[in-house]
């Protein structure tokens, strides 16, 4: 018995020093730098990201948003979906965009007052609480409020 509780010892030690070697090799992904859309009213749509949403859209056409803000979950997420998920419908679009947000009531009560009807909710989810709505382009928006730890 003790010798199969080194022989996990040692599986899982080898696989963190072969976990940490790989993160310290240049050429790797460090996080998400942007996100890029195409509009066909790139600037009604800004518009409608800075007074719906809240973003602070500058005069580039974009908003930086900063990953160290308060109550920012530390890391970011990548999923790739297979070709026949429904998960971002009803978009057409091949993406979704998630924004973590501080006050999921306070997001609620913000897109009620701009008329922008929530498809679903739930807060009840183990990760936090969640509220999905679609922009004026169609591409659907996952709101996220990550659970406190």
């Amino acid at each position: 018995m003790l010798l199969k509780h080194l022989a996990l010892l040692a599986f899982w030690v080898t696989l963190s020093f072969q976990g940490s070697a790989m993160a310290e090799q240049p050429g790797h992904i460090t996080g998400v730098g942007g996100v890029f859309v195409k509009s066909k009213d790139p600037k009604a749509l800004a518009q409608w990201y800075r007074e719906v949403l809240g973003l602070e859209v500058k005069p580039w056409g974009g908003a930086a948003l900063p990953i160290d803000a308060p109550g920012h979950p530390p890391k970011v997420s990548w999923t790739a979906f297979p070709e026949s998920s429904d998960y971002m419908a009803p978009s057409a679009r091949e993406f979704m965009i998630n924004f973590a947000v501080d006050d999921m009531d306070a997001i609620a009560a913000r897109l009620a007052e701009h008329g922008v009807p929530v498809l679903k909710r739930d807060d009840n989810d183990p990760f936090g609480r969640f509220a999905w709505i679609q922009d004026p382009d169609g591409t659907k928006i996952e709101l996220w409020q990550p659970t406190k730890s």
